[in-house]
C-alpha cells in the first residue's frame, strides 16, 4: 500500500513537470505569434507586397535622326512582340511548342530562344517573337493564359523611312550583345536595341535616354493584374544631320547598284549635304533579325555593299591628284606659268617607260593646257622635279591621306606616301619612278571620295582648311586656318578646272552645264587597277569593257558648281567604271542640275 502512495506521488509530479513545460512552450509559442502578428505586422506585409507588387523597367523612346530640314531619317513605329519569362513556366521547350499552334516558329527560331535563355537569369525576360501582326498579336493575347511564361507586350522599334538611301550614314540597332551590355539593367530589357553601325553607334548614349519604372500588381503566376502607378523615363535627344534627304536620295536612285559613292559639301561651312555608297542594304533587316540567306548574300557580293565606300573606300585618285602636284611646283618655285613640257606620248626613266594615256601625244604644254587635257608627261616631269616629299606635304594641306574627322565610324586614312614612309613601311628606300607614278595619282596615293570632296572644297574656298561637317549646329569651323598657298597659284588651278569642263578640248565637256550662270568646274580621274604589260601595249590593248569588272579602271571626277559663286563640291567615284571623263563626269553632272533646280525652286518660293 505504501508503494502503490509513493509511486502515485511521483506520477503527480511527472504530471505536474510535463504540464508545465506544455504550458511553457504555449506561452512562447502564443508570444511568438503576437510578436510576428502584431509588432511586425507592418515588416511582413511589406515582404508580402513585395511578392504581390513588381517594379518593371520601360524602355524610352529612342531619339529621331533628322535630316537638315527636319525630315525624319530614322523614328520609331509601335512594335507587338511576344516575350517570355523563364522562371514562370515549369518548362520553355513545352511551353515553346504550345505557342507554335498559334504563331510559326521555326526550329532555328526556337533553339536561338534556348540558347537566350541559358545565358540569362530565370527572372529574365527573353524575346521570342516581335514585329507580330495586329491579328498574330491578338491571337497570342487571347490564347496567353494557356501559355505559362508568355506575355504579349506593346514596344516600339526602329524605323527608317528612306531605306536604303541612308544606311551607310545613319546604320542601324540591333539586339544587345554580352559584350556591350555592362552593369546598366535598361540593356538586359527584351528587344532593347544599341547602335550597332553609323550614326545610331556614334550617339548611341544621346540618342538612348533614360529608363523609366512601372510598379504592377501580379497573380501568383506573375502575369500583370493591373498597373498602379508609372514614371516615364526621358526620351533620347533627337540628332540633325546636314544631309539634304531630297539630294541624298536623288543621288541613291542615280547610282542604283553601281559600286560607288558620292560626296557633296558645302564648300564654305563643310556641311555635307550627300553621302551615297553604292550599292546598300536595307537597315531594317538588321533591326528585325537578318537571315542567314540574307547575310550571306551581302557579304558575298563582289561589290561589297556593307562597305561604306564613301568614308571607307581607298582609291588611287588618279588624275584628280595632279592640282596637288601642279601647287607643289608652282608654290616651290619649280615652274611658271609658261613653263612648256613636250608630250611624246611617254617618256623614259632608265629601264621604264612611263606612258601618256595619249598614245600619240599632246605634244607642247603648259600648266593649264596640261590640266585641261589631263597630259600625264606634263605631269611625269614636273613631279620628278618637285620630288615626293614636297608633293606630299601639299597633299596633306588640302585633307588627303588623313581621316577628315566625320563622326561616322570606319572611317579610313588612305595614304600618301614620303621617303619616310616607304622606309618604315617596307624597309627600303624610294624610287625616283615612284614619284612618277604619284606624279598622275598612281603608286602608293590612295584617298578616299570624302577626301577628294575636301580637298576640292579647300581649293575652291581660297585655301580655307574648312573640315567635313555632318551634325547640324556644331560647329567645327570657328578659327579656321587659311593654307599657305597663294591666292594666285589657287586662281590658276581653278582656272584650269574651268578649261576641263568648259573648253572643248576638256576631258569633261561633254558633262558640262551650257546655263553660263551655273557651270561646272572639275577634274576627271581615271586610276589603274593593273598594270599594263609591255606585251600588251605592242599587240592592243583591252578596252575596260573588255576585261573583267574587276579589271576595269576606276572612274574618278571632282568638280564645284556654280562657277560664278562656287558654293558646292562633290566627287565622284564609280569602282571599275572606266574613264572619269565618260562614266563619273556625267555622274556629278546630273547630279548639279538636280541641286540647280531645287535652288531655282527655293527662290521661287521665297
Amino acid at each position: 500500500m505504501k508503494k502503490e502512495n509513493e509511486g502515485r506521488k511521483i506520477l503527480t509530479r511527472r504530471l505536474f513537470l510535463f504540464g508545465g513545460i506544455q504550458a511553457a512552450l504555449i506561452s512562447i509559442l502564443a508570444g511568438r505569434m503576437y510578436y510576428l502578428q502584431v509588432v511586425e505586422s507592418e515588416e511582413y506585409s511589406l515582404l508580402a507586397d513585395e511578392n504581390r507588387i513588381n517594379l518593371r523597367l520601360l524602355p524610352p523612346p529612342r531619339g529621331k535622326i533628322l535630316d537638315r530640314n527636319g525630315n525624319e531619317l530614322a523614328g520609331n513605329q509601335r512594335n507587338y512582340r511576344v516575350i517570355i519569362i523563364p522562371e514562370q513556366t515549369k518548362s520553355v521547350n513545352k511551353t515553346l511548342s504550345a505557342l507554335r499552334n498559334i504563331y510559326p516558329l521555326g526550329k532555328y527560331e526556337i533553339s536561338k530562344i534556348l540558347r537566350e535563355v541559358k545565358k540569362r537569369k530565370g527572372f529574365v525576360p527573353v524575346t521570342v517573337a516581335e514585329n507580330l501582326t495586329w491579328g498574330e498579336f491578338s491571337k497570342v493575347n487571347v490564347n496567353a493564359p494557356d501559355l505559362p511564361g508568355i506575355q504579349p507586350e506593346i514596344g516600339e522599334s526602329r524605323f527608317y523611312p528612306y531605306g536604303n538611301a541612308f544606311a551607310h550614314v545613319i546604320g542601324y540597332v540591333g539586339i544587345v550583345d554580352s559584350k556591350e551590355m555592362g552593369d546598366e539593367p535598361l540593356l538586359s530589357l527584351p528587344g532593347f536595341r544599341v547602335g550597332k553601325v553609323g550614326v545610331e553607334k556614334s550617339f548611341e548614349k544621346k540618342l538612348r535616354g533614360s529608363a523609366g519604372v512601372s510598379r504592377v500588381e501580379v497573380n501568383a503566376y506573375g502575369r500583370i493584374i493591373r498597373e498602379i502607378n508609372r514614371k516615364e523615363g526621358g526620351s533620347g535627344d533627337n540628332v540633325s544631320l546636314t544631309l539634304d534627304s531630297s539630294l541624298q536620295s536623288f543621288i541613291s536612285k542615280k547610282l542604283a547598284n553601281i559600286s560607288a559613292s558620292v560626296v557633296v559639301m558645302n564648300i564654305h561651312t563643310g556641311d555635307i549635304l550627300a553621302l551615297v555608297s553604292s550599292p546598300s542594304f536595307n537597315p531594317h533587316s538588321f533591326n528585325v533579325g537578318i537571315s542567314n540567306y540574307e547575310w550571306q548574300r551581302l557579304i558575298n557580293n563582289p561589290k561589297n555593299p556593307l562597305l561604306n565606300k564613301a568614308i571607307g573606300g581607298q582609291y588611287p585618285p588618279g588624275s584628280t591628284f595632279k592640282m596637288m602636284v601642279a601647287l607643289a611646283a608652282i608654290e616651290n618655285g619649280i615652274i611658271s606659268l609658261n613653263h612648256k613640257v613636250t608630250c611624246r606620248g611617254s617618256v623614259e626613266l632608265g629601264n621604264e617607260k612611263f606612258h601618256c594615256w595619249k598614245s600619240d601625244g599632246h605634244g607642247d604644254m603648259d600648266l593649264l593646257s596640261s590640266i585641261q587635257q589631263s597630259c600625264d608627261v606634263f605631269f611625269y616631269e614636273i613631279a620628278k622635279r618637285v620630288g615626293i616629299d614636297r608633293i606630299a606635304s601639299m597633299a596633306k594641306l588640302f585633307g588627303l591621306g588623313e581621316k577628315t574627322g566625320v563622326l561616322i565610324p570606319s572611317e579610313r586614312l588612305g595614304n600618301i606616301p614620303t621617303r619616310k614612309w616607304k622606309k618604315d613601311e617596307f624597309g627600303k628606300s624610294w624610287q625616283l619612278g615612284e614619284t612618277l607614278h604619284v606624279g598622275i595619282g598612281q603608286g602608293y596615293v590612295l584617298t578616299t571620295p570624302i577626301q577628294l570632296a575636301l580637298m576640292m572644297s579647300r581649293l575652291c574656298n581660297g585655301g580655307l582648311a574648312i573640315n567635313p561637317r555632318l551634325i547640324m549646329n556644331n560647329d567645327n569651323q570657328s578659327n579656321v586656318e587659311t593654307i599657305n598657298v597663294s591666292k594666285k597659284s589657287l586662281d590658276l588651278i581653278l582656272e584650269g578646272l574651268s578649261l576641263v569642263t568648259n573648253s572643248p578640248m576638256g576631258t569633261a565637256y561633254k558633262a558640262r552645264i551650257t546655263d553660263p550662270n551655273w557651270e561646272i568646274i572639275g577634274k576627271t580621274g581615271t586610276s589603274q587597277v593593273r598594270s599594263i604589260s609591255q606585251i600588251e601595249r605592242e599587240t592592243r590593248v583591252l578596252k575596260n569593257e573588255e576585261r573583267p569588272w574587276e579589271e576595269r579602271d576606276h572612274a574618278l571626277y571632282v568638280a564645284a558648281f556654280p562657277k560664278k559663286s562656287l558654293t558646292y563640291a562633290a566627287s565622284v567615284v564609280v569602282e571599275h567604271g572606266g574613264s572619269g571623263s565618260s562614266t563619273a563626269a556625267p555622274i556629278a553632272k546630273d547630279i548639279f542640275e538636280f541641286m540647280k533646280s531645287n535652288i531655282i525652286k527655293r527662290k521661287r518660293q521665297i
